[in-house]
């Protein structure tokens, strides 16, 4: 390498940290990163008119049914916001869990940028249920209530939990009755295909969610998301609202290359969504069991996907983080989320529980 390739590709960072804070911090799959390189060079028309999101509406249509519609957008924040702007007039209202991600960590977008109206519920494990829905769906036809018009469902969601096809479609048919529709936002969505061991459209399409928020980049995509239109008939607008939005990305093939490697299959016929995935949440599984039964900690939700939450005694998670960077969730009763990635390793796991342990029985 020349010199002035070297100071190009100049590494600020120690590839061999891992933190526990969120999957947001791996970098990219070797084979996202491959596919990129490939749609790389030449000339293709921008604006999704290259063949790579030509091909993308195919992936999808395998995964998701014939004749779901897909717009690749560059982030969450922006799949949540323009989703949901489709499905619902200026007056609507969206029902969802107060630790949505919509809710709690989206700085108000879907209400200052969206012009929606949350409507959110307390929940004990971050999923509704029709008995929980109803505590805000109701107004209708009321001028000074912003009218509940869609709900909005995370999967898997912030705690970590996964909802069940039979779930999801009880929730659909509760809102369908009501005149309602249903939005998922899957910024962890092969988390829970891995959890539940089923495709996705089992807990999708099958199930009656009506629009789609994909995600990629915690799996392992450098960046971008999609909206996945699963019921044409709850969606509008899409074309420009991703224009007026910020999210219409010019040079697309660049995010439909990297979903297509996501969801296509590698050399073992299995998809990388799930592989990654699968690894992510045995990572999990693997830090809860060696921490499980320690005098000092205590875990606030089930284990289904690839986050623990866990409760530590005074100063220990302070300590902690002078090596190994987590964020709490709830620093008023000292609960913590210890996030696992698709390139987080069992050496890591390990290291991360010996830290744990040590701190504890220094008590």
């Amino acid at each position: 390498m020349t010199d002035a390739l070297q100071t190009r590709s100049l590494r600020l960072h120690d590839p061999e940290y891992r933190g526990f804070a969120s999957d947001n911090y791996a970098g990219v799959h070797p084979e996202v990163l491959e596919a990129v390189a490939a749609a790389n060079g030449g000339h293709q028309v921008s604006y999704g008119e290259d063949v790579y999101t030509e091909h993308l509406h195919e992936v999808f249509a395998q995964h998701f049914g014939a004749g779901v519609q897909v717009f690749p957008v560059f982030n969450g924040t922006g799949a949540n916001v323009t989703a949901l702007q489709s499905m619902l007039p200026r007056w609507g209202a969206v029902v969802c869990a107060r630790t949505a991600h919509i809710n709690t960590d989206e700085n108000g977008a879907p209400e200052r940028i969206g012009g929606l109206k949350l409507l959110h519920v307390e929940t004990p494990d971050g999923k509704l249920t029709p008995g929980l829905i109803d505590q805000e769906a109701w107004g209708w036809g009321d001028e000074h209530r912003a009218q509940p018009l869609a709900v909005s469902i995370t999967q898997t969601t912030e705690l970590g939990t996964a909802y069940s096809a039979d779930e999801i479609r009880a929730i659909a048919d509760h809102v369908h009755e009501r005149g309602m529709l249903l939005h998922m936002d899957g910024a962890r969505i092969s988390n829970a295909a891995a959890a539940l061991d089923a495709p996705f459209g089992a807990f999708t399409t099958d199930a009656g969610v009506d629009l789609l928020s994909f995600g990629g980049t915690k799996n392992g995509l450098l960046f971008g998301e999609a909206i996945v239109v699963l019921n044409p008939a709850a969606s509008d607008g899409l074309h420009y609202l991703r224009k007026m939005n910020m999210q219409l990305a010019s040079k697309m093939r660049f995010v439909s290359a990297q979903l297509i490697a996501l969801l296509s299959p590698g050399a073992d016929g299995e998809p990388l969504y799930l592989s990654s995935a699968r690894h992510a949440n045995a990572m999990a599984q693997r830090l809860r069991a060696s921490l499980e039964g320690l005098d000092g900690i205590e875990f606030t939700q089930e284990t289904q996907s690839n986050g623990v939450f866990a409760i530590l005694p005074p100063g220990v998670a302070d300590r902690l983080r002078r090596s190994f960077r987590f964020y709490d969730w709830d620093a008023a009763r000292r609960e913590v989320r210890w996030m696992c990635a698709f390139d987080t390793t069992e050496a890591d796991i390990d290291a991360f529980a010996a830290a744990v342990k040590a701190e504890l029985a220094a008590l």
